[in-house]
């Protein structure tokens, strides 16, 4: 028998993630680093695996694909800078990743029902909890997901 100086091991005991635990990981990267450009390669390097098993694994999981999730916490941000700042909606269309004004635009009113400008016209926003104003502000696209859960 020839040696070849390569040590095998048995992996006996070790915990194996689960999948949602994997889908939480890619998940909280989106959270973290939403503004960046996030392609699905990166995403399933974060857990190894391959894209379209992210991408099945994590619809299963949330109900929604990654792209989805990533431009709606895209959007509910924007919707916070809206309300609580003067900044230009360019200057927040680029802070949260769009590249184009015109396709953060689209987006926004197709997630939210309403332009930014008429979402920042509603007023600053009031103190309310965080996990109200996540529940009742979360956007909801109309039509290509379902009913909408309020």
């Amino acid at each position: 028998m020839v040696s070849h100086g390569w040590m095998l091991a048995t992996v006996i005991d070790m915990p194996v993630e689960s999948t949602t635990r994997l889908m939480l990981r890619v998940r909280d990267t989106m959270d973290r680093r939403y503004a960046e450009e996030l392609d699905l390669e990166k995403l399933a390097g974060v857990v190894n695996l391959s894209t379209s098993h992210v991408v099945r694994r994590f619809k299963a999981t949330f109900g929604e694909t990654p792209h989805q999730y990533l431009y709606r916490r895209r959007i509910e941000r924007a919707q916070w800078l809206l309300r609580i700042t003067d900044r230009g909606v360019a200057d927040i269309a680029i802070e949260v990743g769009y590249d184009s004004v015109g396709t953060f635009t689209r987006v926004f009113r197709r997630l939210v029902n309403e332009t930014p400008t008429q979402h920042r016209a509603r007023g600053p926003v009031t103190p309310a909890p965080s996990c109200v104003i996540r529940a009742w502000t979360r956007p909801v696209e109309q039509g290509d997901f379902g009913e909408d859960p309020r």
